[in-house]
């Protein structure tokens, strides 16, 4: 794998931990920057000053703000554009993937006027033959733990099992440990739909309810996060795992997720506007409950927190409103 040139195409926390990841391991590593600004610090320091500060980055990793200049020679691409960007960063890239490739996303979310997941994306965009050789790698990873070589492990999902399993020994080291995986539309809807409850326990966390509060959201997040997930066709043990309930807690309770710090904030009162406009890394959560709020109308799945955090973020409902109605709601069986 020394003599494999890999692209990562997204020069944010997570496309940067993986590749340093995979910089460390030998592999040579271009990375396209959006950031003019950034892809120069990242030459001349070696660090992404942006997103994961005073981390050296290998001399393996190669920036450029020039995607033509970072696919050439390269048979893996890894995708790691936020979602709401995916599409354009495809529609810009594909030009310059060759038919003989891998393609593997690391994106998380769910496109707000199509509510297509990436892998939509991907298939409406790429050829068949392209479509065919995606992968899908999700689970509980945080970027900074990642670049801090701290033990991590993922999910990695495709339709062919020997893709999943090249990828899955590309990445592996000793704090990164892969499993995969062949149901794709779960390890997605897990990996979007966790980021809208952790916008939820975020806020019951601002509102400082504790910790049996924050217990029930996730738990009661599962469910819908399986309700939806099996509507679009996912297998449900698939949320058991670790792009389901793992990446579910994760995001939940860890202190670097983006997701509930605007959760903390909007239940201390402070207004989504500011957040935002305090915030450099994307908070997927954000659009992403948009889409997963017009899912659940489109395939008639009931997600009262989903439909809550909706209310909270774009209709200006109060938190303390939004957890009055989940509380009042009808009393029913746990197990439908």
């Amino acid at each position: 794998m020394k003599n494999t040139i890999v692209a990562v195409i997204g020069g944010g926390a997570w496309g940067t931990a993986l590749a340093n990841l995979l910089g460390e391991k030998g592999v040579k590593v271009n990375l396209w920057v959006y950031e003019s600004d950034l892809c120069k610090i990242i030459k001349e320091k070696r660090e992404n000053t942006f997103f994961l500060p005073e981390v050296k980055l290998s001399e393996n990793i190669l920036p450029s703000v020039s995607m033509k200049e970072a696919s050439e020679g390269v048979r893996i691409f890894i995708i790691a554009s936020p979602s709401h960007v995916l599409r354009s960063v495809l529609n810009s890239l594909k030009e310059y993937i060759p038919k003989d490739v891998i393609i593997v996303s690391v994106t998380k979310g769910i496109e707000n006027d199509t509510l297509k997941l990436p892998s939509q994306i991907f298939e409406e965009i790429l050829s068949k033959e392209i479509y065919n050789s995606t992968a899908y790698l999700s689970g509980p990873t945080f970027a900074k733990e990642v670049i801090n070589k701290l033990p991590t492990a993922a999910t990695i999902a495709a339709k062919d099992r020997g893709i999943a399993e090249y990828i899955q020994t590309l990445f592996n080291t000793t704090y990164f440990r892969i499993y995969t995986h062949t149901d794709i539309i779960g390890v997605e809807i897990g990996g979007a739909i966790k980021n809208v409850i952790a916008i939820a326990a975020g806020a019951s966390d601002g509102l400082e309810f504790g910790n049996s509060a924050r217990a029930a959201l996730i738990t009661r997040g599962l469910t819908e996060m399986v309700r939806l997930g099996t509507a679009m066709g996912a297998d449900p043990v698939t949320f058991t795992g670790l792009s389901g309930i793992g990446d579910l807690v994760l995001t939940c309770t860890g202190d670097l997720s983006r997701n509930r710090s605007v959760g903390i904030k909007l239940g201390q009162g402070i207004k989504l506007d500011e957040i935002l406009r305090d915030m450099r890394m994307v908070a997927e959560g954000v659009k992403t409950t948009k889409s997963a709020y017009e899912l659940g109308k489109k395939h008639k799945v009931e997600l009262p927190i989903i439909n809550e955090v909706y209310a909270i973020l774009y209709e200006g409902k109060s938190p303390k409103d939004a957890v009055v109605n989940l509380m009042g709601r009808a009393l029913k069986k746990e197990f439908q």
